[in-house]
């Protein structure tokens, strides 16, 4: 599905009630309460027995994140949750971009009642999920957000500093302001930091890892040839880069298997809460926790929280 993003609750519901599964980009929703609406309608459509079309298993909802299928975050994931690495303790999610006053003046980009959100929403967010993919739930969010230079209701630029239920901290920026692009993360563990700088996709030349001093065995994981430096990028021959096709080929394998596709409602929704947080701590200047966008409150029902000015 790639229709504008305030589209998306009512396709997809439309889809799952009538048996087909649905893969949708990013943002998934608007705001939490459609989510949840989205998820409730897949597990309703699930529980009742429909088919999904070709006869593959249920109706599935699945979101648009294709940066986690590139080799490079998978072998970081795996690597992460084997606890090679050790502890994570500091990590850094900078997108960066540039985007003129031409792209927002598109009638529905850069409101809240069409886009949801601005860089928080559309852009970051990939990095955003790649965060979160390797680091896991969040606890807490302080945030500021900015119209610094574009015409439009929503912001062009947002600042987060974010907890982890790990203990790991992280700080998270996300900019449409920004004439030298680029999209950057960095992950320091106990044992290691991994690095990885790209645009809109990354290869396994984009990463980077340093050991910390006798630690130097984790390098080979990553595929380093013989006579390589040992802070240079990834180097193994063959690996996916990161991107739509790698994502469609899991899609497609699920669909086929009759299993669920990557990635699912729980794991979009963590990531869509992370941009409410942040927008929610950027209006009410306090920190706020996952209970602080429980259904019912504002900024569960709106990404602004039904507030029009920063």
């Amino acid at each position: 599905m790639c229709t504008p993003p305030s589209t998306h609750c009512k396709l997809a519901l439309a889809c799952l009630r009538a048996g087909a599964s649905v893969l949708v980009e990013k943002p998934p929703a608007i705001s939490l309460r459609e989510f949840d609406e989205i998820a409730a309608a897949e597990g309703a459509a699930a529980g009742g027995g429909a088919g999904a079309a070709g006869g593959t298993g249920p109706p599935w909802f699945a979101t648009i994140f294709q940066h986690r299928f590139g080799a490079g975050q998978r072998r970081l994931k795996a690597l992460a949750d084997a606890g090679e690495f050790g502890r994570p303790l500091v990590a850094v999610c900078n997108t960066t971009w540039f985007r003129d006053q031409a792209y927002f003046d598109v009638a529905w980009r850069g409101r809240w009642d069409s886009e949801g959100g601005g860089p928080t929403m559309g852009h970051g967010i990939h990095q955003m999920d790649m965060l979160l993919d390797v680091l896991g739930d969040w606890t807490e969010v302080s945030a500021v957000a900015r119209r610094q230079a574009r015409r439009m209701e929503t912001e062009d630029l947002s600042l987060a500093q974010v907890t982890f239920a790990s203990g790991a901290v992280a700080s998270v920026l996300n900019s449409v302001l920004s004439p030298r692009e680029e999209s950057y993360l960095r992950f320091d563990f106990e044992r290691a930091t991994v690095e990885v700088t790209h645009l809109y996709g990354y290869r396994d030349d984009d990463w980077r890892i340093t050991a910390a001093p006798a630690c130097e065995a984790l390098l080979a994981p990553w595929g380093r040839p013989p006579g390589d430096p040992p802070h240079g990028g990834l180097r193994a021959p063959h690996t996916p880069p990161s991107g739509h096709a790698g994502q469609f080929r899991e899609v497609l394998a699920a669909l086929r298997a009759g299993r669920r596709p990557p990635v699912s409602p729980a794991e979009s929704r963590r990531t869509l809460s992370l941009a409410a947080a942040m927008y929610a701590s950027a209006f009410t200047r306090q920190p706020v926790t996952p209970d602080d966008l429980a259904p019912g409150t504002p900024f569960y029902n709106r990404m602004n929280g039904g507030k029009q000015a920063w």
